[in-house]
């Protein structure tokens, strides 16, 4: 038990050290790719590439809100933003994925496992992207719930997992230089590494006895898996670790895909907790309904694509069929995740002239939206304006 205790830490230190390391040669150009855009179809690929970049859902999300708050982004063309974010963060599970890849049988429920993640997050947007499109159902819905929240204030959530695993993520990152190539390079080796050695001890250690109590705890029943994620999400204040951490267990065999399936959609939910402090704390009203929005996308995919057996069908039988085709060519899996996560993006994000334009934000405009970010509702809290031209924030 303590050496799976050691090597749980060792992975969590490693996906740290991928996230500083977007962080430290991608940090500036994710924020700077979310301030560019107009065009709702480009700002969902800006999110998935921003997510992929700094590998966190909540910063992307977060940012959308501190650029909302500040007047620089509207509400119609930050949700999809957020959309974005949601595919992108399943970038996390499916590189951990390959760390199966020697295993054949093994890759395939995890590659699957890792899957069903992005095919049910590419649902949520196939249907509710053009539903918000169509009728603004997000925005109008998030705006009514923002209102009942008027003027409730923010709290700083204490992330226990950061506390003891950020130090020494640092402390790596220091010893290579702050270096980003180099940084990443010891994330994926410390990754790779424990989980190898994970992978093996989970089979020891998940015997038939332990197999039966997970099953009669976390997994009981889909409501419960459900909370589970949301749960554990809210604790590490990170979906991809929530997730990423139940792929050994799906790849040894101990998670079935039916049950992994509801304890990613309770990630999904758990992930909208961090951007929703962070627009209460700015007081700003068009910062909240961002904020309101994203949950109930969140919310209402689980509900309609989950609850009906027809639809949650889709996303299981597409995940089996490309774990099995990732397993029998398993370069696929590599290029599926180049191709989708970086390639597809920066390929529209080429074609669409969002990398040549020499404005970082977007037009003025008179909408709503904007109006009502710039000019919060009185009486006002202290609200954080963000100075992203010189990546300082300054307290008004």
């Amino acid at each position: 038990m303590l050496l799976l205790l050691a090597l749980l830490y060792g992975f969590f230190v490693g996906l740290d050290l991928m996230g500083l390391s977007f962080k430290l040669f991608g940090g500036g150009f994710a924020e700077a790719l979310v301030a560019r855009t107009a065009n709702p179809f480009v700002g969902l690929f800006i999110g998935i590439l921003a997510t992929t970049l700094v590998q966190s859902s909540s910063t992307t999300t977060s940012m959308v809100v501190g650029l909302v708050a500040a007047g620089a982004l509207t509400i119609d063309g930050a949700i999809p933003i957020v959309m974005g974010a949601n595919i992108g963060t399943s970038v996390t599970n499916t590189l951990v994925s390959l760390a199966h890849v020697t295993r054949r049988e093994e890759f395939q429920r995890a590659f699957a496992g890792a899957t069903v993640h992005d095919f049910f997050n590419w649902m949520a947007v196939l249907i509710f992207f053009p539903l918000e499109m169509a009728t603004g159902y997000l925005a109008r819905t998030a705006t009514v719930f923002e209102s009942l929240l008027e003027g409730a204030g923010g709290i700083r959530m204490f992330d226990p997992l950061k506390a003891v695993v950020r130090p020494v993520a640092e402390l790596i990152s220091s010893a290579t230089g702050d270096s980003g190539a180099l940084t990443l390079v010891a994330g994926i080796v410390l990754l790779i590494g424990s989980l190898k050695l994970l992978v093996d001890l989970l089979k020891v250690v998940m015997s038939e006895r332990a197999e039966q109590v997970l099953h009669k705890t976390l997994f009981r029943s889909a409501t419960a898996a459900v909370f589970a994620g949301t749960a554990m999400t809210v604790m590490v204040q990170s979906s991809s670790i929530t997730t990423s951490v139940m792929i050994p267990l799906v790849g040894a065999g101990v998670v079935t895909l039916e049950q992994l399936f509801p304890y990613t959609i309770g990630a999904n939910i758990g992930t909208t907790i961090t951007a929703m402090l962070a627009a209460l704390s700015t007081g700003n009203p068009a910062a909240v309904t961002v904020a309101f929005a994203h949950l109930l996308f969140n919310v209402s995919a689980g509900l309609l694509i989950y609850v009906p057996p027809p639809m949650r069908a889709i996303p299981l039988a597409l995940a089996r069929w490309l774990g099995r085709i990732g397993s029998r060519n398993r370069w696929l899996a590599g290029a599926y995740i180049v191709v989708v996560f970086y390639g597809l993006p920066i390929l529209l994000l080429l074609v669409s002239g969002t990398f040549s334009s020499d404005d970082g934000a977007p037009a003025e405009s008179n909408s709503p939206a904007v109006i009502q970010a710039k000019e919060p509702r009185e009486p006002a809290a202290d609200v954080l304006y963000l100075d992203f031209d010189h990546s300082e924030s300054k307290n008004a």
